[in-house]
């Protein structure tokens, strides 16, 4: 275990816009509370006495359409603090759902940036689903905890789209749903610990996932800085804030109904303002300020934030709410607190009407600077309320109740004080960032002691001499197949000496020698063998015992094979073909069950690993940090092999792995039709030639051995 002050903590937040400062909230779906969140966390956690570093990981922004900050590779926010950024896909700003493609990228540049650090975190933090794919990666390959915090769950969000009268399709078509709740099982099966903001979470969110073990939750509100989010001070005036929203309205001095989200169809402003048009109370008692992200265009806006924002401006003009409704164009994060407090000092109240909402971090803004509340039941707001007691809980989709709700608050002076200051006490109490991360770091300390193994990333020169860049071949139907091609290969390796050679095979080691032998194929400089359980090294055939003790997470191989025993279409292949790290099958595709099936099974017997299905014929059942493609990723950081010096060739499912990311791929032309779904991608070139000749043609079309081609990536 480590000494105090040393410890390297990595947090992942994939998508949005990241900085230390001058946060972007709300100017589109994926700038909300989840930056503040992992940005306050970063900070909070560089103030601990026991963190020595702390980076967020995140990704870099290239786009002459969003501020040049976002293309600095490092941002140092404050002491031990930094926002690292990472190329991934694209340069232009995406949203989120179209990221998958590029996440393979975003761990093969993050394991280079821990090299050129020389050191590898002791714990990852993922946050989304997307990170929790990134992060899962990453801890499989470094073998340190990983902590996963969802945010929000893919399950409940297609729940809810459906409620909505959204059909299957189209929720796929546009939030990828279905490979994100596969990532956030996979997050969810790796993660040594999973926080949650609130118990409703825990109980009925991730209760509905294959990979639910509550053990594994804990519950730790995130909180709020208490320096920027206080009461107003007695003798204050308006803040200056109040002059813009002011312009908008008849009778400025009137209170206020405060909302304040993302243009987002889930935060629901429409209902808020159906509530406050139809009501002649509330119009009497209050003016309605929306605060809904900034826009300057909203024609040139992303489609759902054009869609909720030009629904706000039809439904101001059918109530007539001119005079009576503000809805400003632009507000600064330094803001924020001013109009929550401007909101106080007029007597208002803040309103949250989200259909869903995980936890409800405008509550506790809210609640800290004294203002009362009127929330949706659902998720966060229902701990915050009742921390505080500074509110009224409602259903989202009740006017009425929302209307009374907001009426009581309004009438009563005494009922406003006493929710005012239960705010601002019960904030104190339950939401700061140093009791959050006092937990934090109990839990952490808990974890390491379990798992943790120290691990530095020696920056060091190659361990295998002499070589540049390196061929890596499956074996069966791609090195070997036409005797002619292979000899021309072999030639070619053997003039070439800066060029390492690797095979990576489902064949057990020595399967694979005999293999090669037989084929007059000289012993490779690296053997990736059981697809990708063990490697060895030309040199004695030496075995890489880090990598066996590495892959060892989590494997329970007697309780897979008692829970697969009954399983129709399968069959245990001969004791010959089972490995330490390898339980492989025979499979009758007319009679086994799907893939997600038999995982699902695993999941819900508290079992992990990964299938690999190839030629429709062969299953494989392997540890969680068992692949061809991790075993390639951890070598390249232990000999300093940069991927895109790393050209790959297989032809089946068990190679799809190793042949995406930063590597360069090449599928030769006799491939199997699983791994069809590659085509497209800009690293993976598919060989009209079969077997040793589409590595060939591979090689050409790389120029691998020159100066080498990397394809345009960018779209």
């Amino acid at each position: 275990m480590q000494t105090q002050q040393d410890l390297y903590i990595v947090l992942i937040s994939v998508h949005g816009l990241v900085r230390g400062d001058r946060l972007e909230l709300g100017c589109d779906a994926d700038t909300g509370g989840q930056t503040l969140y992992v940005v306050e966390l970063l900070r909070a956690l560089a103030r601990h006495p026991q963190v020595k570093r702390v980076d967020l990981l995140t990704r870099l922004v290239e786009d002459r359409n969003t501020d040049s900050d976002y293309a600095q590779a490092i941002e140092k926010v404050e002491d031990g603090a930094n926002i690292v950024r990472i190329r991934c896909g694209p340069r232009r700003y995406i949203r989120k759902e179209l990221l998958w493609p590029h996440l393979d990228a975003f761990v093969d540049n993050s394991l280079q940036y821990f090299r050129k650090i020389g050191h590898c975190p002791d714990i990852i933090h993922s946050h989304y689903a997307d990170a929790g794919y990134v992060g899962s990666n990453l801890v499989q390959l470094i073998g340190v905890p990983l902590i996963h915090t969802g945010h929000s769950l893919g399950r409940v969000k297609k729940n809810r789209l459906q409620e909505q009268g959204m059909s299957a399709r189209q929720i796929q078509s546009h939030y990828n749903i279905k490979q994100r709740i596969e990532a956030e099982e996979v997050a969810l099966g790796n993660a040594a610990m999973v926080i949650t903001s609130t118990r409703q979470e825990v109980n009925e969110q991730y209760r509905q996932y294959e990979n639910y073990h509550p053990a594994r939750d804990v519950v730790i509100p995130p909180g709020i800085d208490l320096v920027r989010f206080h009461p107003p001070a007695d003798s204050s005036g308006l803040p200056t804030i109040h002059r813009s929203i002011s312009k908008f309205l008849i009778e400025p001095q009137k209170p206020v109904i405060l909302a304040l989200s993302r243009p987002d169809e889930r935060k629901n402003i429409h209902t808020l303002i159906k509530t406050y048009g139809e009501s002649r109370e509330l119009r009497k008692r209050a003016n309605l300020v929306v605060i809904a992200g900034n826009r300057d265009d909203i024609v040139k806006m992303d489609e759902a934030a054009r869609k909720v924002l030009t629904d706000i401006l039809l439904m101001m003009d059918r109530y007539d709410l001119y005079g009576h409704m503000a809805i400003p164009k632009h507000h600064l994060p330094k803001d924020v607190p001013d109009l929550y407090r401007m909101a106080v000092q007029l007597k208002g109240v803040f309103v949250n009407p989200a259909l869903t909402e995980p936890f409800g971090l405008t509550l506790i803004e809210a609640a800290a600077c004294g203002l009362p509340v009127v929330a949706t039941s659902d998720g966060g707001p229902t701990e915050i309320v009742t921390n505080c007691n500074n509110g009224k809980l409602v259903d989202p989709l009740d006017s009425k109740e929302i209307e009374r709700a907001l009426v009581s608050m309004l009438r009563n002076k005494n009922i406003w004080k006493q929710m005012s200051r239960n705010g601002i006490l019960g904030s104190r109490e339950h939401y700061t960032w140093d009791g959050h991360v006092a937990k934090y770091m109990r839990e952490t300390n808990r974890l390491l002691k379990e798992h943790h193994q120290h691990q530095a990333v020696s920056p060091g020169k190659s361990r295998l001499p002499g070589i540049d860049r390196i061929l890596v071949c499956d074996i069966d139907n791609t090195l070997l197949g036409d005797q002619g091609s292979l000899t021309r290969l072999m030639e070619l390796l053997r003039e070439n000496e800066q060029l390492g050679f690797a095979v990576a095979t489902g064949r057990r080691i020595q399967s694979t020698l005999d293999i090669l032998d037989e084929w007059d194929v000289p012993v490779p400089d690296i053997m990736i063998t059981s697809v990708g359980a063990e490697i060895y090294y030309r040199h004695r055939v030496m075995c890489d015992h880090g990598w066996q003790k590495h892959v060892n997470y989590r494997w329970k191989p007697a309780a897979i094979r008692s829970a697969l025993r009954n399983m129709p279409g399968l069959k245990l292949q001969p004791a010959s073909e089972q490995l330490q790290y390898k339980i492989s099958y025979f499979i009758d595709p007319g009679k086994m069950p799907s893939l997600a099936m038999i995982r699902r099974h695993l999941r819900l017997c508290d079992l992990h690993a990964k299938l690999v299905l190839s030629h429709d014929a062969y299953l494989d059942i392997l540890p969680v940090r068992v692949s061809k493609g991790l075993a390639l990723r951890y070598l390249t950081m232990k000999w300093a092999i940069q991927p895109e010096r790393m050209l790959v060739a297989g032809d089946s499912g068990n190679d799809e792995e190793m042949l995406k990311g930063n590597t360069l791929g090449v599928v030769v032309g006799n491939y199997s039709k699983e791994i069809e779904r590659l085509r497209g991608k800009p690293r993976v070139y598919f060989a009209d030639a079969e077997y040793s000749e589409g590595v060939l043609e591979g090689i050409s079309y790389y120029d691998f051995l020159d100066r080498v081609r990397i394809p345009n990536d960018e779209a």
